[in-house]
């Protein structure tokens, strides 16, 4: 018997040899000779645009490097883009023989590949994912985020298994979490005394020695502000709360002498510690002449504060040369703050009693409570069970729990007190890897693995109760409920995660802190206009999805969300205040679709200058799914002259005489030539800004510290041949290919779901979510729908 499947095994071995003998020969035989003809001039050894060697490259699919290579090669052929049309190209059978030749090769690895791994790479909680659950599993509200390393990133998110990476110092920071985490959770103290009391601005530190200065008393209790000055800001010093938790705050202001208009204010809150940074609660408007009153909750830590601070009124200097008592200008006129907490539905809270229940609590020596049980190892086991059920977010086997119920009665034999013993179980279970990553299979997703991709791609959070009961009773998979839960979950309110984390990715909106545009060349910039900017993109996506509108308004829309900063800032007319609204956009804005936002457009440029090269690279990546390859090796970068001595169209037109950057850069160059006539912070330019040569530049009579520059030039050409000469005539460009548009997004999608981007092939599973999508005018709704339908969503 050994000897006869010795015999068999080389006879296996003999025939996978013959193939692979056959394949090479077949290669070099049909497909070299093409390769050689047409592309290895400029991929070979004398050239090498995008680091792509084709006179090297292995046709085994399964060589390192090999099939990332190939799939760009195949992407490539498929667009036409390659060769390029000034070059000598392969006969249409030629073309269609080494299409066949590479995608079959691609698509017969892959699904060996698949079989055996699945589509994806098992990928562990990313640090947003990390504090959500956190949240939902143990009922408490604490910032974890800054306790974990940041997550890297791989085409364009952080929750790709390819870029998650582990390490003994990760594993530290998560115990160290997980043991914040339980001590918030577990009530170790009496209730904390809630109380609710109303301030007046006027008893604040540092009001009273600067009242006749900025600060002007308007009766027995309102205090009016009259600077935006950031050092005259109001921090409400009366309130030092010492127990953390959930403050509900009224507050009653009013705007005075302002000509009718709104007067807007922020609230910042945080610690009074020196290094911590407040956080923005929001901007709120003030009505003219009548006391409006705002309401807001907020989770804080002890030792806290907020502070109010008026926007757009006149800086101190102004101020003061006339005094607060005479100033005419527009004012914030503050009557009380009112603040109540910290807020307990009952005692001890609920993150305790999620799992302890009904035990009792004793002090001990130190005045300590802890929870006590007349039967320990019984409520330990029980308790235990329990929460890894919930942890690991699915039903768990009896191997998976015994170890984790022995630890906890290990140190009931060791004298720990129950409750000690217990939190030791619940560290345990938030440091397994059971709990860390999400545990997928290949093949067919079964029933929990699949209520967790929904609840995290939708919610960045663990699946709830509902979702856990339906893939237990086998349920969630059918079609129907699916798609129930999916709009269920659409309409929970913890769906702003899935706003704020995949259009946070998708549009680069986390970037927006990444450069400060100059104070020289911008100095209309400000915090408020950088938050608006920000919130219009997400409202817009929220609008785009509630409303199932089509995908194609990405790219052109006749609408935006606007608030009165941004609206001045685009210079729309009658939109007053912070509010944000759903605004038709008038003839000529120029506005409407991603691509025109203030924060799209600050995201792609740097703190000076625009580049069309960075633009047009963002635009066939994040819009078009046609992202570039990356410059060759050598090749230095263009750098815009603010100084105003060449134009980046005149410098980008000799960077384009090279010959390894031309192909290119004729795709990457037109749409951002068509963005050239936005600036660094999206504001509408006829001509570039400069510190060199230019003329004199004056607004509302005051003289910038800018000049006025070259005229700018939006027109170019698309490697089709088709011309523009504005944003405006880009966009219809853009809209002929409306399948193009969702396609790309339901790329987007499908990586940011599944924790992995699609291959060549998976293109014909997201050819068919367009095609189901094309019959209902691409509208977003159905689009996330149709992704979460897909097989490529379903299985691992």
């Amino acid at each position: 018997m050994k000897s006869a499947l010795v015999a068999v095994g080389l006879l296996l071995l003999g025939s996978v040899a013959t193939d692979a003998r056959q394949e090479s020969a077949s290669f070099e035989e049909t497909i070299r000779p093409i390769l050689v003809r047409n592309c290895v001039e400029c991929h070979g050894p004398q050239k090498s645009k995008g680091d792509l060697r084709l006179d090297r490259l292995a046709p085994d699919m399964a060589a390192d490097g090999a099939r990332e290579s190939w799939s760009k090669v195949l992407d490539q052929l498929r667009s036409g883009s390659m060769p390029p049309k000034n070059k000598p190209r392969p006969s249409a059978k030629e073309l269609d023989t080494l299409i066949a030749w590479v995608g079959g090769r691609l698509d017969s690895y892959e699904g060996v590949r698949r079989t055996k791994e699945g589509r994806v790479m098992v990928r562990r909680l990313n640090r947003n994912e990390y504090q959500n659950t956190i949240r939902d599993l143990l009922g408490v509200e604490i910032d974890l985020v800054d306790l974990l390393p940041l997550d890297t990133s791989s085409h364009g998110f952080d929750n790709l298994g390819e870029a998650m990476h582990t390490s003994s110092f990760l594993m530290e920071r998560y115990l160290e979490a997980a043991d914040k985490a339980l001590g918030v959770a577990i009530a170790n103290a009496p209730q904390p005394p809630s109380q609710k009391k109303r301030y007046l601005l006027k008893e604040s530190m540092g009001v009273k020695s600067a009242t006749e200065k900025v600060y002007r008393p308007l009766d027995d209790e309102a205090l009016v502000m009259f600077s935006s000055s950031p050092w005259n800001a109001i921090v409400l010093s009366q309130f030092y709360p010492p127990d953390r938790g959930r403050y509900r705050f009224r507050m009653s202001a009013s705007g005075i002498q302002s000509s009718g208009k709104p007067v807007v204010y922020r609230i910042d809150a945080g610690p009074m510690l020196m290094g911590t940074k407040n956080h923005l609660v929001s901007y709120y408007d003030a009505a003219p002449d009548e006391p409006t009153v705002v309401e807001w909750t907020d989770h804080l830590e002890a030792r806290s504060h907020i502070r109010i601070h008026p926007y757009g009124l006149a800086g101190a200097q102004v101020v003061n040369k006339v005094g607060a008592a005479d100033y005419t200008g527009p004012g914030l006129a503050v009557q009380w703050v009112e603040v109540e907490g910290p807020l307990h539905d009952q005692w001890p809270p609920a993150s305790h009693r999620r799992l302890f229940g009904d035990l009792p609590q004793k002090a001990g020596k130190d005045r300590r409570l802890e929870v006590v049980s007349e039967h320990p190892a019984a409520d330990a086991e029980r308790i235990l069970r329990d929460f890894t059920r919930r942890a690991f977010r699915r039903a768990v086997r009896e191997e998976e729990v015994r170890p984790i119920i022995d630890l906890a009665l290990a140190k009931l034999g060791e004298n720990r007190s129950f409750e000690q013993a217990v939190r030791v179980g619940l560290q345990a279970v938030l440091v397994s890897p059971e709990f860390l990553f999400l545990r997928e299979k290949p093949g067919v997703l079964d029933a929990f693995a699949l209520a967790s991709r929904l609840s995290y791609f939708l919610w960045s959070s663990m699946p709830d109760e509902e979702l856990m009961s339906l893939a237990e009773r086998g349920e969630l998979a059918k079609p129907e409920t699916l798609r129930a839960e999916t709009e269920r979950l659409l309409r929970d309110p913890k769906a702003a995660a899935f706003t704020e984390n995949f259009v946070g990715q998708w549009l680069a909106l986390r970037d927006i802190d990444v450069t400060e545009p100059s104070t020289i060349l911008y100095p209309e910039f400000d915090d408020m206009l950088k938050v608006s900017m920000v919130r219009e993109s997400q409202l817009f996506f929220e609008e785009l999805l509630k409303n199932d509108l089509s995908v194609a308004n990405i790219v052109s829309s006749d609408f935006t969300m606007l608030n009165g900063r941004l609206a001045r800032h685009y210079g729309i007319p009658d939109v007053e205040g912070w509010t944000f609204r759903k605004v038709a956009l008038p003839p000529g804005s120029h506005r409407g679709g991603v691509l025109t936002m203030g924060s799209v457009l600050k995201v792609t440029a740097n703190g000076t200058q625009t580049s069309p090269v960075l633009r047009g690279a963002w635009v066939l990546d994040r819009i078009l799914g046609t992202p570039p390859p990356r410059p060759p090796a050598g090749v230095p970068s263009v750098e815009p002259d603010i100084r105003g001595a060449t134009t980046i169209r005149a410098q980008l037109a000799k960077h384009r005489q090279l010959e390894t950057c031309a192909s290119c850069h004729a795709s990457i160059d037109p749409p951002g030539f068509a963005l050239e006539s936005f600036d660094v912070i999206g504001g509408w330019r006829e001509n570039y800004r400069t510190t060199g040569r230019g003329q004199e530049v004056k607004v509302d009579g005051r003289r910038m510290p800018y000049l006025k520059g070259p005229k700018v030039d939006p027109g170019d050409v698309l490697p089709d041949g088709s011309r523009f000469d504005s944003i405006d005539a880009f966009k219809a460009l853009l809209l002929r290919d409306q399948d193009q548009i969702a396609r790309a997004l339901a790329a987007r999608l499908l990586t940011y779901a599944t924790g992995g981007a699609p291959a060549g092939a998976d293109r014909p599973q997201i050819d068919a979510i367009v095609g189901k999508v094309r019959g209902k005018d691409y509208g977003l709704r159905t689009l996330v729908h149709e992704v979460v339908q897909s097989g490529l969503f379903r299985s691992k």
